[in-house]
């Protein structure tokens, strides 16, 4: 583990530099650039308003920021996870040629995407001053929710990043359980009635689902139950360590699947 501290203590410059990288090559062919990170949730959270709030007549005041909240943050989980899935792949020509320490391309994948989404919660103040949500103290627990979602992802993604080399169909196995896993995370319905079924583990089980719930507590004004944040606990420090050892003791290996 020290290792890994001075290794990244180093090479924190070069880590900046392929954050940077990644934000860039997003949006290259954009000529709003990084403003769609602002525009498209508001867009699509206006569709989904249209569809699940209007047609359907679900949801009440506070659904598109309900709505919203839960798209942005599962939309970090999925693009971050995919893109680390991907970075050793992506970077093979400069793996093959000098050495840079392995595990800064999905850190890198998984970072970039992070700020991203930081970014795209500006829209969340206009989207609280339609819905006329007033922020409670509730709001720093915001904190430990982004924590728990960014170590989520960094476990997750070292992990589908090194499957990816070996198995290259994980790729496309993991675009489908991420649709499972949206569907699993109440993004545009509320779970009372699931979790008052016979299927309420299908939430319960979702580590996700209490991140995207902690968000939403943290701007709608309510808490999660402390069972739920430990439960998320353990499964974002979890797969960070498997992520991180079985990267590491794979890593040599990577020059002979490139």
């Amino acid at each position: 583990m020290k290792k890994y501290i001075k290794g990244f203590w180093d090479y924190s410059f070069l880590l900046s530099e392929l954050v940077k990288k990644g934000i860039r090559l997003k949006y290259r062919r954009s000529y709003l650039g990084i403003l769609w990170s602002l525009i498209e949730p508001l867009l699509t959270t206006c569709v989904w308003v249209i569809v699940f709030g209007t047609l359907l007549g679900k949801g009440g005041r506070d659904f598109p920021m309900y709505l919203i909240i839960g798209r942005l943050t599962y939309n970090f989980f999925s693009g971050a996870t995919r893109s680390a899935s991907k970075s050793i792949q992506a970077n093979a020509s400069m793996i093959k040629k000098i050495y840079v320490p392995k595990y800064l391309y999905p850190l890198s994948a998984i970072l970039y995407n992070f700020v991203i989404y930081l970014i795209s919660l500006v829209v969340l103040i206009p989207v609280d001053i339609y819905c006329a949500v007033i922020p409670t103290w509730h709001i720093i627990e915001l904190i430990p929710a982004l924590c728990l979602l960014l170590i989520m992802g960094m476990g997750f993604g070292m992990i589908l990043a090194t499957l990816n080399v070996f198995f290259r169909d994980i790729e496309y196995l993991w675009n489908v359980a991420l649709l499972l896993i949206m569907y699993m995370s109440a993004i545009f319905y509320y779970p009372e009635k699931l979790l008052k079924s016979g299927y309420s583990w299908v939430l319960n089980y979702n580590p996700l689902y209490h991140v995207i719930n902690m968000c939403r507590g943290a701007f709608l004004g309510y808490s999660i139950s402390p069972q739920a944040i430990l439960y998320t606990s353990v499964w974002a420090f979890g797969t960070l360590i498997i992520g991180f050892v079985f990267f590491k003791k794979k890593q040599d290996e990577f020059i002979l699947h490139l």
